[in-house]
């Protein structure tokens, strides 16, 4: 399977997950400037973390208009796998990809820590590989990662099964004690209607190598090939 990573101006996570793709799981991997419009045969799309185009105006707000996000949207359309991280769950709302917004955490302030997150509908292409209602830990850093929508778009995701991460205690509750940046029902991370493109806030790059001690993140990057190998 082959990947494509997307660097913006500012992006500082691109090598982290060209490190698992790549190194850890042995895929083609390529980066793709964000002034391109060819993604080539990629099979999958990343858009990693970091501060593209140094947050100027809101996070994303200007990566949205980047040559390369045209492609981006027509490989999102044709039922392809998308994944943004950090920033790129930022840029994927700001884009359309994905419903709501990403405002600034709670507190006002940058938070860079490792939570515990519960995995919901295992059923998804992204989350196939972990059990239902599995709880794991990943590290987060952001300001403005607090999830905000309105009402019927909060609806929306619950009924169609859309919120496929959330916030919890390290217990596996589910309240405002568990939850680091104040993200309406917790939320973390999202997929849209289709399944194929998913925005989290949390880093499962970061939380995918032995040799740190910490690979919760890994069966995320797992599940997606065994997917999408099985459909071959």
């Amino acid at each position: 399977m082959k990947f494509a990573v997307i660097v913006f101006p500012g992006s500082n996570c691109d090598r982290d997950v060209i490190y698992v793709t790549q190194d850890i799981l042995k895929q083609p991997t390529r980066k793709v400037w964000h002034q391109d419009t060819d993604l080539g045969d990629s099979d999958v799309v990343v858009v990693p973390g970091g501060f593209s185009y140094g947050d100027y105006l809101r996070c994303g707000a200007i990566a949205r208009f980047s040559p390369i996000m045209r492609s981006v949207l027509d490989h999102a359309k044709a039922g392809k796998p998308v994944l943004g991280i950090c920033n790129g769950f930022q840029i994927l709302t700001e884009v359309g990809l994905l419903p709501g917004a990403l405002v600034r955490n709670r507190d006002l302030h940058f938070i860079c820590d490792r939570v515990p997150l519960r995995v919901e509908h295992p059923e998804r292409l992204w989350t196939n590989a972990y059990g239902s209602q599995t709880q794991i830990t990943l590290p987060i850093a952001h300001g403005e990662g607090r999830y905000h929508a309105d009402a019927e778009t909060l609806a929306q995701l619950e009924d169609q099964g859309q919120v496929l991460f959330r916030y919890c205690r390290p217990s596996g509750a589910v309240d405002e004690a568990g939850n680091p940046n104040g993200s309406l029902n917790n939320i973390a991370g999202i997929c849209n209607e289709a399944g194929n493109v998913l925005g989290m806030m949390p880093h499962p790059e970061r939380a995918a190598d032995p040799q740190l001690g910490a690979t919760d993140g890994l069966a995320l990057f797992k599940g997606l090939l065994q997917s999408q190998l099985a459909a071959v």
